[in-house]
């Protein structure tokens, strides 16, 4: 086969991480939450006053999951679409899935010990599409979409880059016509020279990486299409076998922002996929050239601001915004985090995407997701 056809018909991880053999043991968790830098640099303690992702799904297409003390509860049955697979994906032999489920997700142990996730309260939905080796089939990641689809997945995050497949296209589109938030990774220099599929598909949040100093990773690959940059150097995060891994790559930054996602659709229940992808860049912290540019997107992530900033509906400042979008504001946000019930402006709002006739699928999701109560956290 040529050499880049090879290239790109697979899926390729945009992420290392320390082999399990490295990975810090159980009886670490003490030490983990230390290690997690990336946590007060975006403010995670104001951060959990504000939501904690409860009620969302997070589906993780990935090297599967394997079920950790750090993540009970929050992993729900996923499946296993590799040719000749069987299982649930809730297995994981590689680490990347894991850390990137615990980077989400992970709601740590009791006395502040073990590994902390953007948003505790939310689900996992795995799904072991990507063999040990690190390298799967772009169709396998379709069916894992198409999965998360159809299990009603509030948001999937895919921390890999792939061969843009018609199969994988089309997976993609469906995604975004089911109102999911998608985030992927840009991808890493090197072997990536630019923004990879499906970071570069329309529509998809694509992720950069930032280290500790804030500013650009050389990791990270540049390009028009990035959104936005969040972590990616020296992240410590969940693993196999109850031990605890440190990756560095766009992987780690693209669960990053599924997290944040998460911590949005939870807030803000009635807020539509594009609107939750605009409230993250809106808000996000201008670094480099002022504006949007290719090393940082619109910026880097601010979680507070996100879930908290009066932000205009995209409707009101771009003309290409969805007919009938919502608004973005505060206002629109249930009490806490709780789904507890929403404002009356809230209800309001809920009314102008009804009346413009493209609320009934966002009500219906919303539905369901509130079926699912959130899961215990012990820290």
């Amino acid at each position: 086969m040529n050499p880049f056809l090879a290239r790109v018909s697979r899926i390729i991880l945009a992420g290392t991480l320390l082999p399990a053999s490295l990975a810090a043991p159980t009886q670490d968790a003490d030490l983990i939450r230390g290690d997690q830098w990336h946590l007060p640099f975006l403010r995670i303690d104001e951060v959990r006053l504000l939501s904690q992702g409860s009620g969302v799904v997070v589906a993780v297409p990935d090297t599967g999951v394997d079920p950790h003390p750090d993540l009970s509860g929050n992993l729900l049955v996923g499946t296993d679409v590799i040719p000749g697979g069987s299982g649930d994906g809730r297995q994981d032999r590689d680490s990347h899935g894991t850390s990137m489920a615990g980077l989400i997700a992970a709601h740590g142990r009791t006395n502040d010990k073990g590994a902390i996730g953007i948003a505790p309260m939310a689900k996992i939905l795995p799904i072991l599409d990507t063999p040990l080796n690190g390298e799967g089939d772009p169709d396998a990641l379709a069916s894992g979409i198409e999965f998360a689809v159809t299990r009603g997945a509030d948001v999937i995050s895919i921390s890999a880059v792939a061969g843009a497949s018609v199969r994988l296209q089309q997976a993609i589109r469906a995604a975004q016509d089911a109102d999911i938030v998608v985030v992927a990774a840009a991808g890493n220099w090197p072997p990536d020279t630019g923004v990879r599929f499906p970071a570069s598909e329309e529509g998809v949040i694509a992720v950069g990486g930032v280290g500790r100093d804030g500013l650009h990773a050389a990791v990270s690959v540049t390009g028009p299409k990035v959104d936005v940059v969040a972590p990616a150097v020296d992240i410590y995060s969940t693993s196999y076998d109850g031990k605890y891994s440190k990756g560095t790559g766009t992987s780690s930054a693209t669960a990053i922002v599924a997290g944040a996602a998460a911590l949005i659709r939870s807030k803000y229940p009635y807020l539509p996929a594009r609107e939750v992808a605009h409230r993250l860049t809106a808000t996000a912290v201008d670094k480099g050239a002022p504006g949007r540019d290719d090393e940082y997107g619109y910026g880097v992530i601010d979680l507070v601001a996100a879930l908290t900033a009066d932000v205009p509906p995209l409707g009101f400042e771009s003309v290409s915004a969805p007919a009938g979008a919502g608004p973005t504001t505060t206002a629109g946000a249930l009490p806490g985090d709780e789904g507890g019930g929403a404002t009356a402006r809230g209800l309001a709002t809920l009314g102008v995407i009804l009346a413009a006739g493209v609320g009934w699928a966002v009500v219906a999701r919303r539905r369901r997701r509130g079926d699912d109560p959130p899961p215990r956290i012990s820290r």
